[in-house]
């Protein structure tokens, strides 16, 4: 299993980090050590002083892909969920200013949280036109619908594919909306998808 992460796929994502919009998909990777899931317990990591979220849609690949055309796309996967991609962006703007990879950043143990409830797509008219939102502490601060996406997620799926196989079990974050913040110990985060909480955790 791999986690497949696409960045700046929303425009005011983009705008808000300073970053031009794309003209492709931008993707990284994160190690199958970084999925944290229900159960567990989210402690804020020693080496960041500026720990960001950053809510996603995520889809369930259900089968194995290769160069997957776009019109294709739609039947390697079934189901879809809530993300959270953590972010040390202290980190991360070091590596950036060397001109370095940042993946210290982006790929640590618990860094990509994925919510244990799938929905399956069948359930929705169209998996373009999902809303879901993420609240700290009760407020509101990133919220979104995947109409917005730059890239949609069969365009994805198809760019992806191109240069990595997919395989049944991975999952790919489909990128953020604008309003990522910094997360403090004692915070609690939960995470919906249309009217439904996929999320729920504490930072400890």
């Amino acid at each position: 299993m791999k986690i497949i992460c696409i960045g700046r796929n929303y425009a005011e994502h983009a705008k808000e980090m300073g970053s031009a919009l794309p003209d492709k998909p931008v993707f990284f990777l994160k190690p199958d050590t970084a999925l944290f899931g229900k159960g567990q317990e989210f402690y804020y990591p020693d080496f960041t002083n500026d720990l960001h979220h950053e809510i996603e849609l995520v889809v369930k690949i259900s089968k194995h892909g290769k160069r997957i055309d776009e019109k294709f796309a739609g039947n390697y996967y079934s189901e879809i969920g809530l993300g959270i991609d953590f972010t040390a962006r202290d980190l991360q703007d070091e590596a950036k200013k060397k001109g370095l990879p940042w993946e210290i950043a982006k790929s640590f143990d618990n860094a990509a949280v994925v919510s244990a409830e799938f929905i399956p797509v069948s359930e929705f008219s169209d998996i373009q036109n999902i809303n879901f939102h993420l609240k700290i502490n009760d407020t509101i601060v990133q919220q979104g619908n995947s109409t917005h996406m730059i890239f949609k997620v069969n365009q994805l799926i198809a760019h992806v594919s191109t240069f990595i196989t997919l395989k049944q079990g991975d999952l790919l974050f489909t990128g953020t909306p604008a309003g990522v913040g910094p997360v403090k110990i004692g915070d609690q985060l939960t995470g919906y998808l249309e009217n439904r909480q996929l999320l729920e955790f504490f930072i400890k």
